[in-house]
This record gives C-alpha cells, sequence and structure tokens, in this order.
C-alpha cells in the first residue's frame, strides 16, 4: 500500500515529517480519514487528536488548532501547537486541568470564562493523548478477555 508524507509543523518547530499509511485528523467539518491519493483538502483544524499510522503501528499527537492541506501524496499541518504523546508531562497536564477547572468556576459569567474554558480543554486533550501511549497496540498483541 502507498503511504503518504505527513508533515506537521508549528511556528517554534517542525513536529514531525513521516510516511503514514493513514492520518486521521479533526478538521473543521469533523474527523477526516486522510490515504494516499486522497482529494486535495484545506481546512481549519479544530483542536484535538491527530493520529497517524506508520508501519502498522499507532501515533498520537495533541493538536491545537491550525490549518490541514492535504494533497494526493502529502498532509501538511500548520499547527497553532502540536505534541506527541511521548513529549507531554502527564503531571505538568494534570495540574494545568486542576488549574483550569479552578480558574472556570471562578470566571463563570465573565469575558474570561471562555478563554478558561479552552485552557481547560487543551489540558484535557493533553492528558487524553497522553494516556494513549501508554495503551497502544500493535497488530498481533493479545488483548485480555
Amino acid at each position: 500500500m502507498p503511504t503518504i508524507h505527513l508533515q506537521i509543523v508549528t511556528p517554534e518547530r517542525v513536529v514531525l515529517e513521516e510516511d503514514a499509511d493513514i492520518v486521521v485528523a479533526r478538521a473543521a467539518e469533523g474527523d477526516i480519514g486522510i490515504y494516499h491519493g486522497h482529494e486535495p483538502v484545506l481546512s481549519p483544524l479544530d483542536p484535538g487528536e491527530l493520529m497517524y499510522r506508520s508501519q502498522g503501528e499507532e501515533h498520537h499527537l495533541a493538536v491545537a488548532g491550525g490549518f490541514l492541506e492535504v494533497t494526493p501524496d502529502k498532509v501538511v499541518v500548520l499547527a497553532d501547537a502540536a505534541e506527541r504523546s511521548e513529549e507531554i508531562d502527564r503531571e505538568r497536564a494534570e495540574e494545568a486541568r486542576v488549574r483550569a477547572e479552578q480558574l472556570l468556576a471562578e470566571r463563570r459569567g465573565t469575558e474570561l470564562e471562555a478563554e478558561t474554558a479552552a485552557a481547560l480543554q487543551k489540558a484535557l486533550l493533553r492528558l487524553r493523548v497522553a494516556g494513549l501511549r501508554r495503551t497502544r497496540r500493535r497488530p498481533g498483541d493479545r488483548t485480555e478477555a
């Protein structure tokens, strides 16, 4: 099966450049699955998880919005921020979640509520993606019955 080249770039760095079997991202219209040969697409990205599979192994990233450009042989993600699951410090993400929840309770009904809710969603996304690296399975792994 032909692969599609995946490149994820933030203002600070190139986060990833790798060939993938499939890429699944959270586009503004909903989740989109991309294989080699996909129709061209240009779409805003909602904050969410990006998954790609390479050589049978799934990889996960937390992506904090940006843009997705798809051509038949390449996917380019221009992200506001992006972190691989193995880069996420779970303890710091948990601390950010607790802080955001406390601030959200204090800021309900104020002009800062939406900003604080977004910070909480980012912390929850990072925790979810960090947890995926611990539960990732490879093809052929046995599951407990």
